[in-house]
């Protein structure tokens, strides 16, 4: 069971990597799996994420404040709307995919901007 969750955690954690990268992909909640498995499952993987200089802040900014930085919140937003928009009026075919599109970036915007923000 321990290394099917280490396996589970570096799933998510690659996941949550692509995530920074890609704006449909959430970050923050597959770092927070990838601690949790890790957390059940190896101390050293555990501690090793907690500390590291990029990915530890995400989950620790999120576990201590509930809160997202103004500038990470800026650059989730802007990247959704515009991924959005593009699928919206550029790949879209029919009208109620355009409206899926343009709800889905309105619910995405609706969730992110519910976090308090961090200072």
């Amino acid at each position: 069971m321990k290394y099917l969750l280490i396996f589970l955690g570096t799933v998510t954690l690659l996941l949550g990597i692509i995530g920074i990268f890609v704006p449909l992909l959430p970050t923050t909640p597959f770092l927070l799996l990838s601690a949790a498995l890790y957390f059940r499952s190896s101390k050293r993987l555990y501690d090793w994420l907690l500390s590291h200089p990029h990915l530890g802040s995400y989950i620790r900014n999120f576990r201590e404040n509930k809160a997202i930085p103004l500038r990470v919140k800026i650059i989730s937003v802007s990247m959704v709307w515009g991924t959005l928009l593009y699928c919206t009026f550029g790949i879209a075919e029919v009208w109620w995919q355009r409206i899926l599109f343009l709800l889905l970036a309105t619910g995405i915007t609706i969730h992110i901007l519910h976090f308090k923000t961090l200072k």
